[in-house]
């Protein structure tokens, strides 16, 4: 039943065992941060207004996001429809303060605001950030907090003392907070399957945003999302561009996992690109479409910065995908023969 504080209703997807329900199509807040370039504020508000007119019901940021920036933004186009209207997830394991002489580290974030940010996935640390969050949202609640970037991306050796670190700290308060209903699911938001993998065998885990690992270019994740489906793990996939070159081809400077793609990837996306076009399927259109064909995904979660680009993704949401094009790619080597092809 569509919600009356929306104009349109997108289908939802109940996010695992959780029991929520969300879009199949989500919002991410990361590009709401200044990611790759200084946003002008009102635009990226309208933006967030935007999906909420089409329909999507959920929307991801967190507190890396622009250092604030992303929830503030969120927060602020939010506060203004009713809070049972949308599910809303933030998350956890980084503390800021102010930087009033500069900011060191940005995080990757052209803009932002002027915090300097810390690892902290102790308890303390994680209801410090999550209490962040909140005044940042303006909001009471949300819906569901995930242990942000517990992954050797951000880690390298010294994942195994963080992943003690969470379990001993973060991860018993954010089981409280399930208990006691400030939130009502916990998860992870991380870049690798594996990690994921692992944590669904050693807590009691509700979902997961993975991002970048489960794509129309690559499927490490495979195994994992058979975990989850068996686990009753919700699964919300972000990075199904791979950071963009799924979203505008192997053109001169498309990024590739936040960072300009190597010639193989380039090559293996041209290739991909090419098996499209024969379907007369753009690449973004097959991107989004493959992404939501795993029976374990919950919801694809896309970013945007305008109106335009919330009615861009909603387009590549809602245009069908003929099933000889999966087969083709297949047959071409450019697909895994293990992936489940939409129908």
């Amino acid at each position: 039943m569509p919600d009356p504080a929306n104009d349109a209703a997108l289908p939802a997807r109940t996010l695992g065992r959780s029991g929520i329900a969300v879009s199949a199509l989500g919002f991410g807040g990361a590009p709401l941060g200044d990611l790759y370039a200084v946003l002008d504020d009102a635009a990226a508000i309208a933006a967030v207004e935007a999906a909420a007119r089409v329909g999507i019901t959920l929307f991801d940021t967190a507190p890396l996001y622009g250092r604030g920036l992303s929830e503030h933004r969120i927060g602020t186009a939010l506060r203004r429809r009713p809070r049972a209207s949308y599910v809303l997830s933030t998350k956890v394991g980084r503390v800021y303060a102010p930087a009033p002489a500069g900011v060191l580290d940005r995080g990757g974030y052209v803009g932002g605001l002027p915090f300097e940010g810390r690892f902290d996935y102790s308890r303390d640390g994680c209801l410090r950030s999550l209490e962040q969050s909140l005044l940042r949202l303006g909001t009471a609640s949300v819906d569901i907090a995930l242990v942000h970037d517990l992954d050797p991306w951000a880690h390298g050796d010294a994942l195994e003392e963080r992943m003690r670190e969470v379990l001993n700290g973060a991860w018993r308060a954010l089981c409280d907070l399930r208990d006691q209903g400030v939130v009502r699911a916990i998860g992870l938001g991380v870049n690798d399957a594996g990690v994921c993998a692992r944590f669904a065998r050693e807590a009691d885990l509700d979902c997961v945003m993975l991002a970048g690992r489960y794509s129309l270019l690559e499927q490490p994740a495979l195994a994992f999302l058979e975990v989850a489906l068996a686990r009753g793990v919700g699964v919300m996939l972000g990075g199904v561009f791979n950071s963009g070159i799924l979203a505008t081809g192997p053109v001169p400077g498309a990024k590739y996992d936040y960072r300009d793609a190597p010639p193989d990837v380039l090559a293996r996306v041209a290739r991909i690109e090419s098996v499209c076009r024969m379907h007369g399927v753009a690449l973004a259109h097959a991107a989004v479409q493959f992404a939501l064909g795993h029976p374990a995904v919950s919801s694809v979660v896309l970013g945007a910065v305008t109106p335009g680009e919330v009615a861009r993704n909603l387009d590549a949401f809602a245009r069908p995908v003929p099933a000889a094009l999966w087969r083709d790619l297949v047959a071409e080597g450019l697909l895994s023969g293990d992936a489940p092809l939409p129908r």
